[in-house]
């Protein structure tokens, strides 16, 4: 049987928090309980600041403990092309950084005595296509310093055709939900205050930084950092900026033992693979790009290649999908957000473990008002190069397109039609359309399916029972509560 959610966070104990229930001041007030708002409040706290952590639901629970679990600074075939848009400098510079942050997970998982199944291991970049473009990619990302080497593919040990193949040494792996638990119980030892199920709806900057909740009571500090997945509402514009994207996973166990290193595809459809330790020496996790229309056919996709790749009848253990953003010219997003005294990072591109971990020291240092190597190369407010803004424009076409029509596949039926564990678009006698779903209780559950955010039309997507915005990538329940943002809002009830 398949279990729906992360293997992750279902063979994880993180500690939990109170909601909030009173104001609080403090000299940062952190907006996240992801590997980047842990990270950087650890890093504030240990520092001397006084850092209250605000999370919309629980600690890790979101898209960081949804991750592969890989912390490496190969981020698929990426060094060729940032050498071609950025130059060396600029490139050079992400790889350094990216390395850095390798070393410093390692550093921060031994010196917290945090146990996450930590483990150093080689990560392939593999195509099945012969005269590549990976060659270049080793030679690039070997000239920048990076532990890159092009190699025999027989090395991956993987059943498929590999026609070439790239092995970055001494790469990390590891069990994301315990590295967050780990963070947030040394983060709380330090003094730092965490505080779950405490949403913050809007950041008001009139004298002091003052974080408001849904629950009422309100954060002041001389300091914000918004370390949600993309920064809340309208701030900085980034819903704009960045395209959200998502990607499914499975645990499951094969019939031998599983390679024992990290690999990811550059071809479509992109698979990226990493040994499960929880499920023995035979258990393998298996990622892939998801297609918007269809998170269904993403799981089975996944199920199908493992099954044909090892010739047996894959049955997984734990299914689950993760939303993360891009922008156009491939570097995150880090620092002040235009136009506001709000710190942000955004756009990590599925990269978050070793990207977050570098905004992370990005943050703490803007905030203790000191030098940091990568503060220039990830500016939040930097416009980016013409291919960033023919992107840009290009995206946003696309945005335009789902506000205007969104996904509105409708079933067939009424309300009193939908079945046990059925959700979709429905169409009422008065000629207005509503989400509906039927939970295993049998209770019937009506949305509005419009987004709270900028009004897109909602999809459904029935793998994950959720409502999702293929506009800037916010994400509800199926009773419409919020999930992901930009937005803060739930969803409307019919009237």
């Amino acid at each position: 049987m398949t279990t729906q959610g992360s293997v992750w966070l279902a063979t994880a104990t993180i500690p939990e928090y109170d909601g909030i229930r009173a104001d609080k001041h403090a000299d940062v007030v952190v907006v996240g309980g992801g590997v980047i708002g842990l990270t950087t409040a650890l890093y504030l706290q240990q520092e001397g600041a006084s850092v209250v952590l605000l999370e919309a639901g629980r600690v890790g629970r979101r898209t960081s403990g949804n991750t592969t679990g890989k912390v490496t600074s190969q981020h698929s075939a990426i060094y060729a092309n940032l050498l071609d848009r950025h130059g060396p400098g600029k490139a050079g510079q992400y790889a350094t950084a990216n390395q850095a942050a390798v070393e410093e997970v390692a550093d921060l998982v031994n010196r917290l005595g945090i146990d996450c199944e930590l483990a150093r291991t080689p990560a392939f970049l593999y195509s099945a296509v012969p005269d590549s473009p990976l060659r270049r990619e080793a030679d690039v990302a070997a000239a920048f310093g990076l532990p890159a080497h092009f190699v025999d593919p027989e090395e991956l040990g993987l059943p498929v055709k590999v026609a070439e193949a790239v092995r970055f040494d001494d790469q990390l792996q590891l069990h994301p939900a315990r590295y967050l638990a780990g963070l947030a119980t040394a983060f709380a030892q330090a003094g730092g205050r965490i505080f779950e199920n405490s949403r913050v709806d809007e950041l008001n900057t009139d004298h002091d930084i003052q974080a408001v909740t849904t629950q009422g009571p309100l954060v002041r500090a001389n300091h914000a950092v918004i370390a949600t997945l993309l920064p809340i509402g309208l701030t900085g514009g980034y819903f704009a900026r960045t395209r959200p994207s998502r990607s499914s996973g499975i645990a499951v166990r094969l019939p031998v033992e599983a390679p024992p290193g990290m690999a990811i595809s550059v071809d479509s459809p992109v698979r990226s693979t990493r040994p499960w330790p929880g499920g023995g020496p035979n258990g393998l996790i298996v990622v892939g790009s998801n297609d918007e229309s269809d998170a269904e056919s993403t799981y089975q996709g996944l199920v199908d290649w493992v099954g044909s790749a090892w010739g047996f009848d894959a049955v997984p253990e734990y299914r689950w999908s993760a939303h993360d953003y891009g922008t156009p010219d491939l570097l995150p997003f880090v620092g002040k957000a235009p136009g506001t005294p709000m710190l942000v990072a955004t756009g990590m591109h599925k990269w978050g473990l070793t990207n977050g971990t570098v905004a992370a020291g990005i943050l703490r240092d803007l905030i203790l008002d000191r030098g940091n190597p990568s503060t220039g190369l990830y500016d939040a407010g930097r416009i980016g190069d013409v291919h960033a803004v023919a992107k840009l424009v290009k995206d946003n076409l696309h945005v335009g397109k789902e506000f205007a029509t969104g996904h509105l596949d409708r079933l067939k039926g009424g309300l009193d039609h939908l079945e046990i564990g059925q959700g979709g678009l429905l169409t009422l006698d008065d000629g207005r359309t509503v989400g509906g779903y039927r939970d295993h209780d049998g209770e019937l559950h009506t949305v509005r399916p419009v987004c709270t955010h900028l009004g897109c039309p909602l999809q459904w997507n029935q793998a994950d029972t959720t409502w999702d915005c293929n506009c800037h990538g916010s994400r509800f329940t199926s009773t419409g509560a919020v999930l992901d943002g930009p937005t803060t809002k739930p969803l409307d009830t019919p009237r």
